[in-house]
């Protein structure tokens, strides 16, 4: 990031998309990415205030199914100043959980490069003689584009629901191209794909995933059509969760009305009928009155 200004554009995406970030992410594997490290049951929130003025921000916080922790961090280019950030990462994440849960955790540090850095051209360890950091880390460069948007594009036209796998490929896809301008390109390329999706709860992980995965390079307009369309799909979903409340309310309310009527015609008292339903004597005088009105 370069100014202030894009920094706090990153930290309104990283608050957009914790709640979906931790619940998408469950049960998924970084194994798409040539990585070999149990599943994900947990992602946690990645702040880690120091005693500076300043905060430290790691990109993402995985809890996994051996009770390690994953410390994941992007990169676009290799640099082996880059592992002072990352012993920072650990010594703040080590005193965060045991603060939290008073004993020690396995760490894994993983390292995920852009297209822009190649396999073999990074030095994953760093020996320090009273300790060692030894880096996972994933090259996307490994991964051919063009193969994954046209697996992704038959299955989408084809209405194929999209799987683990496929979901992990898309979020990382803009960044399997080389330099920012072809990265950006496939940033909206990527947005059409996810927009195809019509499994609201995975076009809404993906299209929140990619604004925490590139927000290094997103454009604002890309930026404001993902928030769009996730604030979108929210009031579809939340539309569709309150008709299912309302019908369950309803359901609720005509079996207490059917008791009712039930036990008054058997003539038990109002406040015998209220302890049976819950319902107070004002409400089943009503039913009552409506009961004969209606014989």
């Amino acid at each position: 990031m370069n100014n202030e200004n894009e920094v706090n554009i990153a930290y309104q995406n990283k608050d957009i998309t914790s709640k979906i970030m931790a619940e998408g992410f469950k049960n998924k594997s970084f194994a798409v990415y040539g990585i070999d490290v149990p599943k994900i049951v947990d992602v946690r929130p990645t702040n880690l205030p120091a005693v500076e003025t300043t905060e430290l921000r790691i990109d993402d916080l995985f809890y996994l199914a051996d009770d390690s922790v994953a410390i994941v961090d992007y990169e676009s280019k290799y640099s082996e100043a880059n592992k002072v950030k990352y012993i920072e990462y650990l010594a703040r994440v080590i005193k965060r959980i045991y603060n939290d849960e008073k004993h020690f955790r396995k760490l894994r540090l993983i390292i995920i490069y852009t297209a822009d850095v190649e396999r073999g051209t990074t030095t994953p360890q760093l020996d320090l003689g009273c300790t060692e950091l030894t880096l996972t880390e994933a090259f996307l460069n490994d991964i051919k584009s063009e193969a994954v948007r046209k697996q992704l594009f038959k299955k989408l036209e084809n209405d194929e629901p999209l799987n683990d796998e496929d979901l992990m490929r898309l979020i990382v896809y803009p960044l399997t191209y080389i330099g920012k301008k072809a990265q950006q390109e496939a940033v909206t390329e990527a947005i059409d794909l996810a927009e195809r999706i019509s499994d609201e709860g995975k076009e809404k992980f993906v299209l929140s995933m990619m604004l925490s995965f590139a927000d290094k390079i997103i454009s604002r307009e890309d930026t404001e059509r993902i928030v769009r369309r996730i604030k979108m799909r929210s009031k579809v979903l939340q539309y569709f969760e309150d008709e299912k409340e309302a019908a369950v309310r309803d359901a609720v309310e005509n079996d207490k009305r059917n008791m009712v009527i039930g036990l008054l015609r058997e003539g038990d008292p109002f406040d015998k009928i209220s302890r049976i339903t819950g319902l107070n004597e004002d409400k089943i005088k009503a039913i009552e009155s409506s009961m004969l009105q209606n014989a």
